[in-house]
């Protein structure tokens, strides 16, 4: 299953995903990963969730960051959910790909029973279509 949190930048997006992940890690079963684009969030969240931060790696393609998540996933088989922010950025996506790779999560999501729940900084009417039931929430 595939979460998004959407809305322009500045909005709340990440309070709101460190909630959410906090609360989901309070009930979890397995583990629950948390990616950024650096650390500024760590002592937000719980110390149970695992924060891994992105600009560590080269990851300057939505191919190698859709690798890097099958490998963190290849990794980890009690992985429950993974928690995305500041999606557009730590994926390289540009506008006109954000569809084709959130069909590939929704895939990888199906596949592995992992849920992610994404913060993208982009207003929900902008998000493709077939995703706009996806939104929890829109800021």
């Amino acid at each position: 299953m595939i979460q998004i949190i959407a809305g322009v930048k500045g909005k709340g997006k990440t309070k709101y995903l460190i909630q959410k992940a906090n609360d989901a890690v309070k009930s979890a079963n397995g583990n629950v990963v948390y990616l950024d684009k650096n650390i500024k969030h760590m002592y937000e969240l719980s110390n149970k969730i695992r924060l891994i931060n992105l600009s560590e790696f080269p990851l300057d393609t939505y191919d190698a960051f859709l690798g890097f998540i099958c490998g963190l996933i290849s990794q980890d088989h009690d992985m429950e959910a993974m928690y995305l922010d500041s999606f557009l950025t730590i994926s390289s996506v540009s506008d006109e790909y954000i569809g084709f790779v959130l069909s590939r999560l929704q895939d990888i999501s199906s596949r592995f029973n992992i849920d992610f729940v994404i913060s993208i900084s982009v207003d929900a009417e902008q998000l493709p279509e077939e995703f706009q039931n996806d939104v929890v929430i829109a800021l």
